[in-house]
């Protein structure tokens, strides 16, 4: 009770400021270890060097990062993002399957030699993949 009377509106105001700087001061650090640690043009020593530099010197080391690197950041973070949905089409690809009518025919055939279906309907069912329809 003693605290919350002391603290003028401005206060929280101003506290409330500080601590989303210093989120968006850690967010800044995390998406530069992320592009440091993405980057294969960059050799060990200078990617540690970074490190540290960002983790001793944070205002400094992320303000010289995002000047000599920013534009080579975005670029990397567009690649990654790239990457990912590549590798997303791809499982679902996979794992959907794709559906060309010629495989739909080839499976309805397959069936009718097999007895499980028809000649009546085959044909039918031949039909509704050739027009377009499911099956």
């Amino acid at each position: 009770m003693l605290v919350a009377a002391t603290w003028g509106t401005g206060q929280v105001l101003l506290d409330m400021l500080w601590f989303f700087l210093f989120i968006i001061e850690i967010w800044l650090m995390i998406s530069i270890f992320i592009d440091v640690f993405r980057r294969h043009d960059m050799k060990g020593w200078l990617k540690a060097l970074w490190v540290l530099i960002v983790i001793l010197v944070p205002l400094v080391g992320i303000v010289l990062y995002l000047i000599l690197y920013g534009d080579e950041m975005r670029v990397h973070a567009r690649q990654a993002a790239d990457q990912q949905a590549r590798a997303f089409r791809e499982y679902v690809r996979e794992t959907a399957g794709t559906y060309s009518p010629s495989d739909e025919i080839a499976r309805l055939a397959d069936l009718r030699d097999r007895g499980v279906i028809n000649e009546e309907e085959y044909a039918r069912l031949k039909e509704r993949v050739v027009s377009g329809q499911s099956a």
